[in-house]
């Protein structure tokens, strides 16, 4: 009578999860490389987080910029990965016992992500599927090595495991999975720098419109005050992007095209840059900007008239007869963005930007070219990676974000934000008053005053800083003199029409916040 094999250990279990997390380990990275060679967009986990951030409901979207800002993608590419370990660690312990459906796991993951590849907007080519096919099909069979190493036949009375043999087999895995994505940054980051050569090599024209100084008094001498000019690398990113194009300057096209568009028309950015250049000094809001949020920048940028363009290729807007009443921008990653006729072609500065705070765009912010219209929150009008231009009707089309519950038209409310003191500040009193500082800005109406209260006293006149022109934000200040105890400081602004902003608060869903921004400071004796 033969004895019963050894039962397996709390090791052996944790060397089986160790086998699904080496063996989707080598897939991944034989993905990412199998990407480099399709598109880098296609790989798994791209193309699962965007087809992530599709779904998510708008709230949890919002939920996710006020938390984590800028590191949104970031934080969601980490919890895919998670995800993704713990998966491959359940599917390693299953392998154990039921290794062909530990295999069929594998399989569906990969389909999983081959769906989300090719139903990406931005996808045009079945090939999209290869990385997360090739990648599985690579788990599959080395999840098939290393389980066999955990489970093969050995004499009854001897381990159920070859810990040394599973040891050696994972440290090779190990070794070529590093390999591998190590040659497939490599391969990726020799297309990357072409895309970086061309921006480098992009030399700016001169502006034939250039735009005014900004006058004196614009920027006030108030510490902690937002800068007039918002650095590039400061300057906010709201996108749905979780691979940021890299697009070569040197092949990018911008076709102008659709119903409303009589002569169709396909650009380079050459041919962009000898036309008629204008520079402007632009403040772009998010309408995902909570009251007194950050979201919100001024720059200055460099481009060409889109109205123009339009123009010449035949587009009339509404008022004039034109037959179409939206301008639907693609970007190269398949997001769409609806923007009125009427607004771009109404006298504005829209424009098609390739040049921001003195040089190229950078790439997180649309090189080689975006669009920027005053007066519109970004998400009906600040397309990045500008790909195409349709003309079409609101009624014919619904752009990205409409049909998760966002206004199809949006103008930028008025809004004014306290930048300091900060929220819970501690201020010690003494003989000079305090600074209460902030920026105001109501694109394309302009600022024409700001007004502080104290508790629950009368409003009061702060000091506005010089306007560099309607389009732009306005910093203001009122001096205090602080009082000790606790305070709620609220501000309000009235735009160039004399309207006063509302103290109703509202969600940023569907068009954009509204409310009065406050903050809560204590004042200690002197």
């Amino acid at each position: 009578m033969t004895a019963a094999p050894s039962p397996l250990t709390r090791t052996d279990r944790l060397l089986a999860a160790l086998a699904g997390i080496l063996a989707g380990y080598g897939g991944l990275a034989v993905a990412a490389l199998v990407a480099v060679v399709v598109r880098p967009e296609a790989g798994p986990v791209p193309a699962v987080g965007d087809a992530v951030v599709d779904r998510t409901p708008a709230g949890v979207k919002d939920w996710a910029i006020r938390t984590f800002g800028e590191s949104d993608k970031a934080v969601l590419e980490f919890g895919i990965l998670v995800l993704l370990a713990l998966l491959a660690a359940a599917l390693g312990l299953l392998a154990l016992r039921r290794r062909a459906a530990a295999l069929v796991g594998v399989g569906l993951l990969g389909l999983l992500g081959a769906l989300a590849a090719v139903t990406r907007p931005d996808s045009t080519s079945a090939t999209d599927a290869l990385p997360s096919l090739v990648g599985a099909a690579t788990a599959a069979a080395l999840l098939y090595v290393l389980a066999a190493r955990l489970t093969r036949p050995r004499p009854a009375t001897a381990p159920r495991t070859d810990r040394r043999g599973f040891l050696l087999a994972g440290a090779g895995v190990a070794v070529g999975a590093t390999a591998a994505t190590f040659l497939a940054r490599s391969l990726g980051s020799t297309r990357s720098r072409h895309a970086a050569a061309s921006r480098s090599a992009l030399r700016l024209p001169r502006p034939a419109s250039p735009a005014p100084a900004v006058p004196p008094g614009a920027q006030l001498p108030v510490e902690g005050i937002s800068p007039f000019v918002t650095p590039n690398k400061d300057f906010y990113r709201v996108d749905t992007a979780l691979v940021v194009p890299r697009v070569d300057a040197d092949t990018w096209k911008l076709r102008i095209h659709g119903s409303g568009v009589p002569r169709e028309r396909v650009l380079t950015l050459p041919e962009l840059l000898r036309r008629e250049v204008v520079e402007r000094d632009i403040t772009l809001a998010c309408v995902s900007n909570e009251v007194g949020g950050p979201l919100v920048g001024n720059a200055r940028w460099l481009g060409v008239r889109l109205a123009d363009l339009l123009r010449e290729c035949g587009v009339r807007p509404p008022s004039q007869g034109g037959p179409a009443d939206q301008i639907v921008a693609r970007s190269v990653d398949g997001m769409t963005i609806g923007t009125p006729v009427e607004a771009v072609m109404d006298g504005r500065d829209a424009l098609l930007a390739f040049g921001m705070n003195g040089e190229p765009l950078p790439f997180a912010h649309g090189f080689p070219v975006r669009m920027v219209v005053p007066g519109l929150y970004g998400y009906v009008s600040a397309c990045k990676w500008l790909g195409s231009l349709e003309l079409t009707t609101f009624a014919a089309y619904d752009a990205y974000w409409v049909p998760r519950g966002w206004a199809a038209q949006a103008p930028i409310k008025t809004e004014s934000r306290i930048d300091t003191p900060r929220p819970l500040a501690r201020i010690a009193a003494g003989p000079r008053p305090v600074a209460v500082a902030g920026v105001a800005w109501a694109q394309h109406r302009g600022i024409s005053r700001v007004q502080v209260r104290i508790d629950d006293g009368p409003w009061q006149d702060a000091e506005l800083g010089a306007e560099d022109s309607r389009d732009t934000w306005r910093q203001w200040v009122h001096h205090w003199p602080a009082t000790p105890g606790r305070h709620v400081l609220t501000v309000r602004a009235t735009d160039g029409t004399g309207a006063v902003q509302t103290e109703r608060r509202a969600d940023v869903m569907p068009d954009g916040a509204t409310g009065l921004h406050s903050v809560e400071v204590t004042v200690a004796e002197g």
